[in-house]
């Protein structure tokens, strides 16, 4: 399709697609935006037949197009009008636990042997893979492996033994 023609297409037909979205929805500006989406949509996919052929293509797209924001939308007002969600949170024994927990897990790391703190927070703070913390390192991969294995090792007994 030329651009005279896409040119001629939209002169003819954006204001009956408008009015078409508009009946539809009851809101000028949404049926705009969804209009002018919709040409923007088939002037990129360039279809390769006539401009008269294209406009039961345009108002099926633009039909879609409302349907699928009208479904949108119906999904937020749900997400707004649920209430929120407070079964987590934690009592007050919870909290003290948790906080008993970090402590203890915070002192752990700090007598955690340097090699292996080092790999360990590699992989569970900068969310690192295995090779990408050996190619860091320079190190093999298995040497990464063992470290990491020696650090959960010295955590899970730090942690039990309390």
């Amino acid at each position: 399709m030329t651009r005279e023609e896409f040119k001629s297409l939209f002169d003819e037909h954006f204001e009956p697609l408008r009015n078409f979205i508009y009946y539809k929805c009851g809101d000028a500006e949404l049926a705009t935006d969804i209009a002018q989406d919709t040409f923007m949509k088939l002037w990129e996919k360039q279809p390769d037949k006539r401009p008269k052929e294209l406009i039961g293509l345009l108002y099926k797209m633009a039909k879609d197009a409302f349907v699928s924001k009208y479904r949108r939308s119906k999904i937020e007002q749900e997400y707004v009008m649920k209430p929120p969600d407070n079964t987590n949170e934690q009592s007050p024994e919870e909290e003290l636990a948790y906080k008993e927990l970090k402590g203890t897990y915070e002192k752990a790391l700090k007598k955690m042997p340097d090699k292996q703190r080092e790999v360990f927070l590699l992989s569970r703070m900068d969310e690192l893979k295995y090779h990408e913390i050996a190619d860091r390192l320079e190190l093999s991969v298995k040497a990464v492996e063992k470290r990491m294995k020696n650090a959960l090792q010295f955590l899970r007994t730090a942690l039990t033994v309390q």
